[in-house]
């Protein structure tokens, strides 16, 4: 929630036009900037005093549409995100999966996300979910982002990467260990995502958070490139339990949301 304070400066009248035309600067240049912007380069991209933009960037981070790191850097957030994908192609994707996303929870009792690579940088973003009814379950956020080292749905849209990519990004990504049963080393990484390609599926164990597993498979696009992923997450004794028959009805799933997208899975 914005504080009075940025709310304010976002609709002062005497500088709304301005103001206005600040953030769509502000947008546009961390739209064009995977690595993020600091507010000495936003300052100079908008030709506005660094002062002036303090305000308008405390309110965008505050309500979602931007982030900052510890290194003062901005990049989009995932309310803007999130808004965003709804608004272009990936509406339509998330109206067709939507029923299907249900259908899935329904017959495995586990929560189910539809997911794919955000437009501004190298992670997985969570686009629609429909949570289980289990008192104890794997809980998300529409417009949440998760690291696609250590992630079911990351390790699957990572496994689809064109070899420049994936070297760039094994490479130049931090691969933090989050729990003992994390995969950091590259050559085990491009092992286990030389597999998922081969099979089209991804599963993590307790990787990204103890006690929680997921699973993901692909959903295919009309030119064969893979346009998003279909996660499907839950405790791990559950998910170990009925890993078999989850496996076979996640594939099915994704393979009817690339069907209704135009696409055809090569999984059966």
């Amino acid at each position: 929630m914005a504080s009075p304070d940025s709310k304010a400066t976002l609709q002062t009248p005497r500088g709304g036009p301005q103001s206005v035309g600040r953030i769509f600067t502000i947008l546009e240049s961390l739209a064009h900037e995977r690595s993020g912007v600091t507010l000495s380069e936003l300052a100079a991209n908008t030709g506005a005093p660094k002062t002036s933009l303090v305000g308008l960037l405390t309110g965008l981070t505050e309500e979602g549409c931007l982030v900052r790191d510890p290194a003062g850097r901005y990049f989009l957030g995932p309310r803007f995100l999130s808004l965003a994908m709804r608004a272009s192609a990936g509406r339509e994707l998330i109206t067709l999966a939507r029923p299907i996303l249900e259908s899935l929870v329904a017959a495995t009792g586990e929560t189910a996300v539809l997911g794919s690579l955000a437009p501004d940088a190298d992670v997985a973003l969570y686009l629609d979910k429909v949570e289980s009814t289990n008192p104890i379950r794997y809980a998300v956020t529409v417009g949440e982002r998760r690291e696609l080292y250590c992630t079911a749905m990351g390790k699957l849209l990572l496994a689809y990467f064109a070899p420049e990519r994936l070297k760039q990004y094994l490479k130049t990504t931090a691969r933090e260990k989050f729990t003992p049963t994390t995969v950091t080393r590259i050559s085990d990484l491009r092992a286990e995502l030389a597999a998922i390609a081969k099979t089209g599926i991804a599963a993590t164990w307790d990787e990204r958070v103890p006690g929680a597993s997921g699973l993901a498979a692909p959903i295919f696009s009309p030119d064969g490139t893979v346009a998003a992923a279909l996660l499907m997450a839950g405790p791990s004794a559950r998910m170990r339990a009925n890993a078999k028959m989850n496996q076979t009805l996640l594939q099915q799933a994704a393979a009817e949301c690339s069907r209704l997208a135009g696409g055809t899975s090569t999984f059966h």
